[in-house]
């Protein structure tokens, strides 16, 4: 099972397909990146028309290209103030590196501060701002000065100081295994990042995009973070990240240094419009419509699945925990089996994850749920 090592060759909508004829139903979107389905149609045209156009013609920030400047106005006309400036990067865990760099360039200051159960992504700088040690261990030494609070606990407030330059959370984390923040504390870490001069950063690479049944998942909560961490499904199934701040911030990396951020493939045209067509198609299809309602539904089925002990859900974000991680295995083997991709979670092992295209009918639910049903747990 590790990997699952299928063979692929076609995917469409909610469905993969193998070179014999086998079909899975993806309840897991890739892994948070198929929030809209396997090629969609609109995407897909717009790729092939920017292919046509051109590729890569110079280094991000160079020239004027269309696909760039559309696909910030669409994404920016998502947001509240101040949130009004992108910077397309590669992948989220490199909007990741932008965010850290951001912080201590904005703040002169060089503390970075994280959460228990925190995962930002692999490369060293997101490393050292994730929590898994097991991870993290091989690597180090890792980037300096960063401090993590218990997720979602007030009395740990107090280590977001003066030296503080930036303070990086998921507004809901995902590889802990779906854990959501009480609106109380995010308000008061919202508080407390302006009262010391910190930025908060808030990572949505896996919670937005309509996974947690709103556009945005800090909408929920009623606060805006000083910058927003965008990836996997921005781009509607290509490879993309961004980082969205105020102007005043990232203009910071125009001078002291000149290019104080670079990367050559930032802001491809083809990823950029890519990112353009997604999100005209959240707006045109009224994708995020009623997915919170058809959330708790499915919740409520997956609370009385066989060996299940606890489901946490927010939208088409849950995770859910079995007896042990043995379990767990076998549970999603059986979903394999039975033609239906789950995954687990690295850091909550005992725990399962499905997070389907938010283009999932209910008729494909219940095509799953008779086959989630069958599930018959070894002890464990």
């Amino acid at each position: 099972m590790f990997p699952f090592a299928l063979e692929i060759v076609r995917a469409e909508g909610v469905w993969l397909f193998g070179p014999n004829g086998e079909k899975y139903l993806d309840l897991v979107s890739g892994v948070g990146v198929s929030n809209l389905g396997h090629g969609h149609p609109h995407i897909r045209q717009a790729i092939h028309e920017q292919v046509d156009k051109h590729l890569h013609v110079m280094v991000y920030g160079e020239y004027v290209q269309e696909s760039q400047r559309s696909a910030a106005l669409e994404l920016t006309a998502w947001l509240p103030d101040p949130l009004d400036t992108c910077y397309f990067v590669n992948s989220g865990t490199e909007a990741i590196e932008a965010a850290l760099k951001l912080a201590r360039r904005a703040t002169g200051r060089s503390r970075l501060v994280s959460c228990t159960g925190a995962y930002h992504g692999n490369t060293l700088g997101s490393m050292s701002v994730s929590f898994n040690e097991t991870k993290k261990a091989p690597f180090r030494p890792l980037i300096p000065d960063v401090h993590f609070m218990r997720f979602n606990t007030p009395e740990d407030l107090h280590l977001i100081d003066e030296r503080t330059a930036g303070v990086v959370v998921e507004t809901i984390q995902g590889d802990a295994g779906v854990r959501i923040p009480d609106a109380e504390w995010m308000h008061a870490l919202r508080r407390r990042c302006d009262e010391v001069g910190a930025l908060l950063i808030l990572d949505e690479i896996q919670c937005g995009m309509g996974r947690s049944g709103t556009m945005w998942a800090f909408e929920q909560f009623g606060i805006v973070p000083d910058a927003l961490v965008l990836g996997k499904a921005l781009a509607g199934g290509m490879p993309v990240g961004c980082l969205v701040a105020a102007r005043k911030h990232l203009e910071l990396f125009t001078h002291d240094p000149m290019l104080g951020h670079i990367s050559t493939f930032a802001g491809h045209p083809v990823i950029c419009a890519a990112v353009a067509a997604a999100l005209q198609v959240y707006r045109a299809e009224q994708v995020i419509t009623g997915i919170e309602e058809r959330g708790r539904r499915a919740a409520a089925q997956l609370r009385k699945l066989p060996g299940v002990r606890e489901v946490r859900q927010r939208g088409y974000y849950f995770a859910i925990d079995m007896e042990s991680a043995e379990q767990v295995q076998q549970m999603v083997e059986h979903c394999m089996q039975q033609g239906i991709i789950t995954f687990w979670f690295l850091s909550c092992p005992w725990s399962f994850r499905i997070a389907p295209p938010l283009t999932l009918s209910d008729e494909e639910w219940e095509w799953a749920m008779k086959r989630l049903q069958a599930f018959v747990p070894f002890p464990g």
